[in-house]
């Protein structure tokens, strides 16, 4: 397996992270009422910031982990696993890690600087793969 397989099996470990970080509190907030029902209805109780802001932060690494993904199998099927690539997919699940705390606990702006970086040596992994 090249070396951006095995960061974005990490990266997917830490959705399922992150879907325990958000599930967790989202459940005692919304009880199991609500989180066990066909969700027809809004919710009777409202999350608490921090507790939508988890589930915010797994959104959005399930939309960066599509981009990553492409990445990761590109440069691994077309076999140019690089250490700039290996660098950059190192890059990507550091930031996506950072990103949790930072979001939860709105740091601003360096959420968006954070994810930024993520967001960044995904493209750089693109660009590698096209030279």
């Amino acid at each position: 397996m090249t070396p951006e397989l095995t960061v974005l099996t990490l990266a997917a470990l830490l959705q399922v992270v992150q879907f325990a970080l958000y599930a967790v509190p989202a459940n005692m907030e919304l009880g199991s009422g609500y989180t066990t029902s066909a969700r027809d209805r809004e919710p009777s109780r409202q999350m608490s910031d921090r507790t939508a802001r988890l589930g915010r932060a797994m959104d959005n690494h399930f939309e960066g982990l599509i981009l990553f993904t492409i990445a990761c199998v590109v440069i691994s099927v077309s076999g140019q696993s690089t250490g700039v690539t290996t660098a950059c997919a190192w890059a990507y699940l550091i930031a996506r890690i950072a990103y949790i705390p930072a979001y939860y606990l709105g740091l601003r702006p360096w959420r968006s600087l954070i994810w930024m970086v993520g967001f960044a040596a995904t493209a750089l992994m693109y660009v590698a793969a096209l030279l």
